[in-house]
């Protein structure tokens, strides 16, 4: 099972970061070790000091692919979840500077939470899902999946042009504008419409 996940697939997202707008996806790789499941608590890590959370869309493949066509994009995923790709900011922005991966910023243990799967058929329409996150009970996300620059079958082409997607693996599609630092004491809380489908203190 593997986590891939989207960079800048919103613009006013790339625009916060001072970011420009990508002309295809921007990937990076998760571990399975970076998984946070079932509401556990996120334990602030000793290298950063500034840890910021990103709001995403998750999708789980539901069969193996490569060189996915577009016409059939849309069969290989089964599921949404909603979960944060948590970024030591302070790493990410110095490899940035050097030239280097983002991976220690963005792969570490506990990084990727994620929410329940709930079946996609139970959604109603995937392309215009609006997602919030509260911190300390109050909203400092908002996104609506009609804005991603890439689709999830626009996603699901162009990584498996590259990557040979499995039955299980997850995609983290992108995180909205609003990204911002958590401290020692923060709850958080990630709902799809109303529903709430995650929630994490930082210890």
């Amino acid at each position: 099972m593997k986590v891939i996940a989207i960079g800048r697939n919103y613009v006013d997202h790339a625009k916060e970061l001072n970011n420009p707008i990508p002309q295809e996806p921007v990937v990076f790789m998760k571990p399975d070790t970076a998984l946070l499941k079932d509401n556990k608590d996120f334990y602030y890590p000793e290298f950063s000091t500034d840890i910021h959370y990103e709001t995403e869309v998750v999708i789980r493949i539901c069969k193996e692919g490569k060189h996915v066509s577009h016409k059939f994009a849309n069969t290989y995923f089964d599921a949404i979840a909603l979960g944060i790709d948590f970024t030591a900011r302070d790493i990410q922005q110095k490899h940035k500077e050097k030239g280097l991966p983002w991976e220690l910023a963005k792969s570490f243990d506990g990084s990727a939470v994620i929410s329940p799967l709930l079946p996609k058929e139970t959604l109603g329409d995937l392309k215009n899902l609006e997602f919030s996150l509260k911190k300390n009970k109050e909203i400092v996300q908002k996104g609506n999946t009609k804005d991603m620059i890439f689709s999830y079958e626009d996603l699901i082409v162009y990584i498996s042009k590259f990557i040979t997607l499995r039955k299980g693996d997850l995609i983290y599609t992108g995180t909205p504008v609003g990204v911002g630092p958590v401290v020692i004491g923060d709850t958080l809380a990630g709902y799809i419409d109303e529903e709430k489908m995650f929630s994490c203190t930082i210890k």
